[in-house]
This record gives C-alpha cells, structure tokens and sequence, in this order.
C-alpha cells in the first residue's frame, strides 16, 4: 500500500493525469482506492504524505517593515530633512507641516498594502469548512483539511465541492462552475470520459473545488488536493503576480527624484555663493536657503494629490464605482485597453428566450430579461409562423418548474432555472396567461430532467376530450431522436426532416444562442403510470433559441470608450459562437475577431502580444490564459484595466494595472485582488469611472501646474537677488508665509474641479508620458518668470514712490498673492479658454480659497501683531488697486497665450484640445 501511495502522490504532485478522460473504474484503480471509500488507517497516511487541503498562507510583511517602507522616496527624505532644519532654527510651524505631510503619505500607503494581502485570505475561504465523505463503507462528516485522494465524496444541491474530484455517479446533476470558468449557466455534469483534450469547461465528468453543485446529487471520488487542485493552481499564479505601480506613482517617484536631486544642487550652490561671494554670514545664508527650499519644494503635493484623489473616490461612489486603493482613481484615466467579462458586465445575466424556429417560419420575442412583457412577431412565414411558435411557447409554459416574481423596481426575477423562467417570459409575450393555462391543463404526473437522459417530460389534463397531453423540452438531438413526427404549417402531424431541425439548431448556435426543442404528443386516455418508457412517439414542435442579450447601457458605453480611444475586448469562458454574438451587438471592433483557449495554447509567448492587440473576443479561456492576456497587452505599453467576478479571475486581476470586480455575483477573492469594485455589475459604469479618472487625473495636472510656477518665481526673484547684488525683494520669514498661506487653500481648491468639456473626446495619455509635459514645462518657465517680474516691477515702484523697504517688501508680498490668485483662474482651464462665465464665476471651492487668502493678506497688511512678526507695513489703497490691475494683467496676457499656442499646435495636448472643441462635448 505504500508503494501505492507514493506512485498517487507522484500523480497528484505532477497534476498530470488527465482524469477527466479515464473511465471511472481506472481511475479508482489508478487512486487504489474502492467505491466504499477508504480505510480510515489509509487516510491518515495519505494525509500524511500530500499535507492538508488547504492553500498555503501567504508569507506577511511585518507591519513596522511596510510603514518604514512609506519613508524609501527622496523626496520624502528631503522634506524630513528641511522639517529639522526648520524646527533646528525656530520655524515650528514649517516644521510641523512638512512631518503632518509625510504622516499622512505614510498612513495610507500602509493601510493600503495591508488590504492588498487579504486576497490569498479571501481565496482560501472558498473552500467548505466540512466534507461528508465514505470511509471504510460507512459515510462521515470530516473536516475539509483532511481530505486525500481516493476520499470519495457525497455531493448534493448547496454543496461547495472540497476538492477536485471525478464523477462516479451522478443524478440530475448540474454545477455552477462560474466562479472557475465565468459560464453563465450551471453545467450539465455526467460520469462518462470526455476528450482528453477538452478544455476546462468542457470537462463533464469532473468536479472542482470552490464549484457549487446546483442540482441533484453526486458521488465523485477527489483526485486532487490542496495546492494540486485547480484552485491551488489559481493561488500559486495570484502568489506570483507582483501588484504594479500605477503610472500616476511612476511619474510621481521620477518626478521627486529628479526635482530632489535639482533642489539639492541648486540649494548647495546658492548657500556657498551667498557666503563665498556676498558676504552673507553662514545663518543668514542658510536660514535663506532652507525658506527656499521649503518655498520651492512642493511638500503639499502629495497630500493634495491623495485628496484629489479621495475626491475622484466619492465622485466615483456615486456612479456605482467603488475605489479601494486611491491611486486606482487616476489609473483609469489612462486605461488604454478594457479586458471585460460578459456575462452580468456587458450582458444583463438573465437568460432570454430570443428566437423560436418552427417549419412554419421563424419568430423573434422582443424585450430583455424575464419581464413577461413585450411581444413575439414572425421574422418569415407570416401568422402562420406566430401561431407555430404560440404553440412551442405553450409547451414551454406547461412543461415548467419555475415562477416568476416582480420585485422593486418592475424588476422581474425568477425562482428555479433561468432557462425556464425564460420560456415564461415567453409565453407571457404570446399571449399567454399562465395560471389560466395550468389550470385547463393541469398537471398530472412527469420524467424530471436528468442528465442521463437530458429532457424533461410532463403529463396535462386535456382540456379537449378525456386524453392527455404529453409536453417534453430538452437537448434537441434527445428530443428529436424520441420524435417520430414534426409539427406541420397547420398545427397538424407530418414526417419528421431531421435534416431541416439540424440546420436551424446550426443557424441558431452560430447566433450564440443556447438551444432547447420541444415536442408534443397526445394520449387517448390518462396513463396508470408515467415514466421514461411512456416518452416516445413525439411531435416535434420546434426550437427556442436563448441569449444572455447585451446592456443597452453597455453598448452606449462601449462606443463611448471607443470614442475616447480605448479598445473594449471580451474575456470569457462561455463558448466562442456566444460570445462572438454579444460581441457583434456590442460593436466591440469593425470586425469581430474570436480566439479560443485552445488556440491560445499553441501560441508562443513572443506572437500573443500582436495576437492580443488584434483579437476583439477570447473565449473559454482559463486563468492562465487569462493571465497571458493580460501581460501580452501590458507588453505593448498598454494600461489594462481587466473585470471580474470569479476566483479564476483573481489573478488578472492583480496583474491588470486596474482590477475591477463585480459587486453583486464578484466573489470575496476577485474583490480582494482588485483596485475596484463595481456596485452594479455595469459596464456603463466602467465608462463613468474612465471619466471620472480623467478628470482627476486633470485636477492632478492642475495642482502641479499651478504650483511648481508660483513656487518657481518665490525662488526665482530671490535667486536673482542674490546673484546680482540686489536688496532681497522679501525676508525668509514671508516666503514662508506666502508658502504657508496661498499652498494649503489656492492649490488645495483645484482637487474640487469639475471635469472640462471633452475630458473623453481626448485619447488616452500614453503610459510613459511625463507628468510635467513640454506644455507644462513652457508654462512653469513663462510664469516664473512673469512672477519674478512682477515682483521686483512693483517693489522698484513701490520705491520709486518713496515708500520704505518694510512696504515695498510688503507690496511684493501682496502681489505675489495677487498673482497667485489670478494665475488659478487660468490654470483651472488646461483644454480651454478660462474667459467664459462659467470659468470666471468659479466653483465654491475657490471662492472660499480666494476669500481665506484676502482675509489672510489683509490680516498680514493691517494687522499691528502681523508687522511685529513679519515685518510688513500697511500698503495705500491705490497701490492695492495697481498690484490687483497687474495680476489680472498677466492672466490676459497667460490666456492670449494659450490660445496662440493652441490655434497655431504647437504643443500636442493643445492640438488635441482644439481638434475636440468643434465637437461640443459637455460634462
């Protein structure tokens, strides 16, 4: 026996025995295990031997390692280290800013790593906490950890299978693989080999773990365990995705170190010039330098980058999209390609009876879901065809189970299977009462469905005479084979044309529609028993034709992200004609290109990047094609966002540079490994976030656009003071103020705008595009040196008109604000003109900043208490009026500018703007 189960746990190991396809008889001899189970001795070995049923924990990260590592950026390091400087030399305000800024970055970028760790958690909870198994002959409920190979299981409707296991024997069984397989319907499951080859969702006589059975029973014997089990292979493929940056954090980390080491430099050699050549004393020269470095440094970027950010969060809430991890927020902005789910994402997840063929002709129902609500019209063949198809949805309603129910909203919902909700919908759009016809044909007796024989049979009072009605719905091939007769144009019997009814099924399979007939037969007296053997000698009626039809939101928001230069592709397990189907109704791409996971297979590592490009729909794929997918994109500089709901998608998922679960039927694993989780299980909701990440990813733009220029000219004036000799245009101690003042409430109000006109007729940014663009750059230059100017304009004028150095420093003080405040209006438009009503009026937000700043200033000018500790003096009231004039000066001056620059394409994010004027787009 121990040489048995060293050869079991070499299968097991390697994963390499294709069960699926070994009769069930080898496989139990294979596994040295009996239909009665194993010996409760042999169990404990093998448990022994293969370890626990159960995913390995993941390896944690201390939590005092993951918040030292918020502190690894130079640019964190470099605002730590002017923080001492400052508090060394009595700036304790300064000082505390900078470490509440840091503080802050570092919270939570912890608590966001933490809740990155949760999704193998997650994952390992999908396994069932008990198993009821057969050992020794006798049945036993033992915990799902101690599960082996050879254990054979006892499997029932509700169940969560524990391990993967092969069917044995199996009544009426069917198993939602959704969660392994993304199929939208439960699986029909049967003990008979399949192809070896078959491919994961076709493997019928297997079972696998964290799968739900929906119906019948099962005895199935497990083959696989723990880490070997097809869940396992879906854990070690999460373990190995490394969780990316998002291109927001990439040109942020570039950005601060390469403004960090410029700073450095320049703040060195400043601080040895002043002393080596001014004759600055080393105190007055450093205490210069480090007001600079605070002033120049946008240590307030980071904060007001994470509330922007937060701001997108709630904006996003509200339409249904809910972020978990911030930096998501703007990676949707960039989203170059979405990897979309089909079913509940792009289609409604309600089955729908869609098309019925019948030899009169063929009829199309109208309206979606399971509202019994609309109507069925013939495509060909006139009334004759209408009133062939009312038949089919006769028997479609009397050979039934289930009911529907009107829930809030007039949303229809259906108790037993979606299919046959379907066929009640139907008949309701025929014209059908249901109770009415149940209660002239009631029923008398009826075959259940099994999968053995694959249809299902009832017997009805008729209503005519003292016989009775036979109904019978399933397979189409079962249904015809039991089929001696077809339905003729009239209604009445004829000679079958098996030929013709395979053509129709053919027809609709390529459709993507999911295929039942139906057939008939009248009994001259009511049968003493009713059983398989009375269900033959039918009528064929005809064939109904199912669709998971597509989101009419779903096909909007589809154009709109092809619009707006993102290319929408179908993952999915479903099969290739479905999905091919959806596809075309969505108008996913011009032309509808469908690859299978088999063809994947045989597709090297090096071709799948221009394959995936190419391709608009992949059907039944696994996770690791998936995964392939995923990287293929990513390898081409694409930003992939990727939808999910089941465990197989968690690791796309975590590879995608935004993961985006289903909130509804997304499972706790794919929502753990994701950046963001849907409420509505919309795709028209992806759209909306795609808009809303733009937009913050603008607001970010903003934020850096306003605050590097106004920074540049603080140093700018006083770098050119000391160079050229000149008497400083303001002390430290104001350049701290006007830092302190103006970057917590003017650069903080831009989190708060609204998204501009045309955010989505813009293509997407590329990936590596810098966050300071060529445009950006002109106009951190331009406005430095516009603010240097008018800084040293009014503080010559202010002498020039007698007024001491206290005023004159005071003035350049209040012009700066000035500036400042009037630089914001047209910083708020990057894409468009800020001349119009609503770019003048601004938003509450900037009203209050501006407010906060002239009360400030007014406090800084007038107030005594303010001149003993800055310095500043009272400044006349017409020279408020000239410093006002002089900033509103330089925005009509920065507005000419950007239209030149615009009309004449100079810069490509301008030319794009102007290219997207014409169409009128609104927020």
């Amino acid at each position: 026996m121990a040489a048995e189960s060293a050869a079991i746990a070499a299968e097991a190991a390697a994963g390499a025995a294709a069960w699926h396809a070994i009769d069930a008889e080898a496989v139990l001899r294979q596994l040295a295990a009996t239909p009665d189970g194993l010996e409760p001795a042999e169990a404990a070995r093998r448990l022994q031997r293969f370890g626990p049923n159960a995913l390995p924990s993941p390896a944690r990260t201390p939590g005092w390692r993951r918040l030292l590592r918020q502190f690894n950026d130079p640019l964190i390091l470099f605002l730590l280290a002017a923080g001492v400087v400052a508090f060394a030399l009595g700036h304790r305000v300064d000082a505390a800013v900078i470490v509440a800024v840091v503080a802050i970055n570092a919270i939570v970028g912890f608590v966001q790593e933490g809740r990155a760790e949760q999704a193998l958690s997650a994952l390992r909870s999908m396994l069932a906490p008990s198993a009821r198994v057969l050992r020794g002959g006798a049945r036993a409920q033992v915990a799902v950890e101690t599960l082996v190979p050879g254990d054979v299981l006892l499997l029932e409707a509700g169940d969560r299978v524990p391990a993967d296991a092969r069917l044995l024997r199996g009544r009426g069984l069917r198993v939602d693989e959704s969660v392994l397989t993304g199929e939208s319907v439960p699986v029909e499951k049967l003990a008979d080999p399949v192809a070896e080859h078959a491919d994961l969702g076709s493997r019928a006589s297997m079972l696998y773990s964290g799968t739900l059975v929906a119906a019948g029973q099962a005895t199935a014997v497990a083959v696989a365990t723990g880490t070997h089990t097809q869940m396992g292979r879906i854990g070690a493929l999460l373990e190995q995705v490394e969780t990316l940056t998002t291109p927001l954090l990439q040109q942020i980390a570039r950005f601060g170190r390469a403004f960090t080491a410029v700073a450095l430099v320049a703040a060195a050699a400043l601080f040895a010039f002043a002393i080596g050549v001014r004759d600055y004393g080393w105190l007055d020269a450093l205490m210069i330098v480090v007001a600079l470095a605070v002033g120049v440094v946008p240590e307030s970027l980071p904060a007001v980058i994470t509330i922007t950010l937060a701001i997108g969060v709630r904006r996003m809430a509200a339409r249904n999209a809910i972020v978990r991890r911030l930096p998501a927020v703007e990676t949707l902005g960039a989203t170059t390609v979405i990897c979309s789910d089909k079913t509940g994402t792009l289609t409604r997840n309600e089955m729908s009876a869609r098309s019925v063929a019948t030899t009169a002709g063929r009829a199309l129902a109208d309206g979606g879901g399971y509202a019994p609500v609309g109507a069925l019209a013939a495509r060909d063949g006139g009334d004759a065809a209408l009133a062939a198809a009312q038949r089919v949805a006769r028997i479609g309603l009397l050979c039934n189970d289930a009911q529907l129910h009107q829930g809030e909203g007039a949303r229809w919902r259906v108790d037993g299977d979606p299919m046959e909700g379907a066929l009640l919908a139907l008949a309701g759009k025929a014209g059908f009462d249901g109770a009415a016809m149940r209660n002239a044909h009631p029923r008398l007796d009826e075959v259940p469905f099994d999968a053995a024989h694959r249809f299902m049979a009832t017997l009805h009072a008729d209503a005519e005479d003292a016989g009775a009605l036979v109904c019978v719905k399933g397979a189409p091939e079962q249904v015809l084979a039991l089929s001696a007769r077809q339905s003729g144009r009239d209604g009445g019997a004829e000679p079958l044309d098996a030929a013709f009814w395979q053509r129709a099924i053919d027809a609709a399979g390529a459709e993507g529609q999911r295929v039942l007939g139906f057939a008939w037969r009248r009994l001259e007296r009511v049968p003493e028993r009713f059983g398989l053997e009375d269900v033959g000698g039918l009528v064929f009626a005809g064939i109904v034709g199912f669709i998971d039809p597509p989101r009419e939101e779903a096909i909007d928001a589809v154009a709109d992200c092809r619009a707006a230069g993102i290319a929408v592709k179908m993952i999915t397990g479903d099969h290739a004609a479905t999905a091919a189907a959806i596809a075309g109704q969505l108008h996913l791409a011009d032309e509808v290109r469908v690859v299978t996971g088999q063809e994947l297979e045989g597709v090297a590592d090096a071709d799948l990047p221009a394959l995936a490009a190419e391709a608009s729909v992949f059907a039944r794929t696994t996770p690791e094609h998936k995964l392939r997918i995923v990287r293929a994109l990513q390898s081409r500089g694409h930003t992939v966002a990727m939808t999910g709901d089941g465990v197989n998608d968690a690791p796309s998922l975590k590879q995608a540079d935004i993961g985006i679960a289903m909130g509804h039927k997304g499972t706790e694993a794919a929502k753990e490994a994701s950046g963001m989780v849907l409420a509505d299980d919309n795709f028209a909701s992806i759209a909306a976030a795609v808009h809303e990440g733009r937009a913050v990813y603008d607001n970010i733009r903003k934020v850096v656009a306003w605050t590097l220029p106004t920074n540049g000219g603080e140093a700018l004036a006083v770098v050119l003071a000391i160079a050229f000799g000149w008497v400083l245009p303001m002390t430290p101690p104001q350049i701290l103020w006007i830092n302190m003042v103006l970057t917590v409430t003017l650069g903080l109000s831009l989190a708060f705008e609204p998204p501009e006109a045309g955010v989505m007729a813009r293509a997407p940014r590329r990936r590596d595009a810098a966050l300071v663009s060529p445009f950006m750059l002109w106009r951190i230059v331009l406005v430095s040196l516009l603010f240097s100017a008018g800084a040293f304009g009014v503080f010559g004028w202010a002498q020039a008109r007698g007024h001491d150095l206290e005023t004159a420093r005071t003035m350049v003080v209040n012009m700066f604000c000035v500036m400042e405040i009037f630089y914001l209006f047209s910083v708020r438009y990057l894409h468009g003109s800020s001349f119009s009503l609503r770019g003048l009026r601004g938003t509450p937000a900037v009203l209050w900043a501006i407010a906060a700043v002239v009360l400030a200033q007014l406090a800084f000018t007038y107030l005594p208490w303010m001149h003993a500790l800055f310095d500043s003096r009272p400044v006349p009231v017409f020279e408020g009026l000239v410093i006002v004039a002089g900033g509103a000066a330089m925005m009509a001056l920065l507005e000419i500018e950007k239209w030149l620059l615009r009309r004449l394409g100079v810069f490509d994010e301008l030319k794009a703007a102007a290219a997207a004027e014409p169409r009128g787009a609104t927020t």
